[in-house]
């Protein structure tokens, strides 16, 4: 599971993305266990494309692995109106963009990928932030406590 992201750095390059390539219909960063991060998506339930992208990259991986294609980097699925590209963003997270049909494939690829690396620099900060121990806080005992420095135990 992925830890708390700073949401507005994610959502920001989410926007960023959609500004720079207009035929983006949406994009959404979710964690690989299908969590949503962060969602521009208009007119889509980004929960269950969240949920529907872990299941899909649940099938892609296992697909890699079995071809012997090395690690997972992205899946793209094209509908009658329009494609879904997911890409690898860092250690635990995906950027799935929803494009319409007339996109350019290639710029897709271009600025997908760069924005998952990116978002993937963001998510793999706050993996590593959280695995670091919180440094020892010292204070002066508090009322309930005794004087060896032992706090009271709650009762079960």
């Amino acid at each position: 599971m992925v830890p708390e992201v700073d949401v507005r750095d994610v959502l920001a390059e989410l926007q960023r993305l959609r500004a720079r390539v207009p035929l983006l219909a949406g994009a959404l960063a979710a964690s690989t266990d299908g969590l949503v991060l962060a969602h521009d998506t208009p007119g889509v339930e980004a929960e269950g494309v969240a949920a529907l992208t872990a299941a899909a990259l649940g099938v892609a991986i296992r697909m890699t692995d079995a071809t012997g294609r090395g690690g997972f980097r992205e899946l793209v699925v094209r509908g009658e109106n329009g494609y879904i590209a997911t890409y690898a963003a860092g250690s635990a997270a995906v950027l799935t963009l929803l494009a319409e049909d007339r996109i350019n494939v290639g710029r897709l690829h271009l600025e997908g990928r760069r924005a998952g690396v990116r978002i993937g620099e963001l998510v793999d900060a706050a993996l590593a932030h959280s695995a670091r121990p919180a440094p020892p806080t010292t204070r002066a005992p508090s009322a309930g406590t005794d004087r060896s420095g032992t706090l009271p135990q709650r009762p079960t």
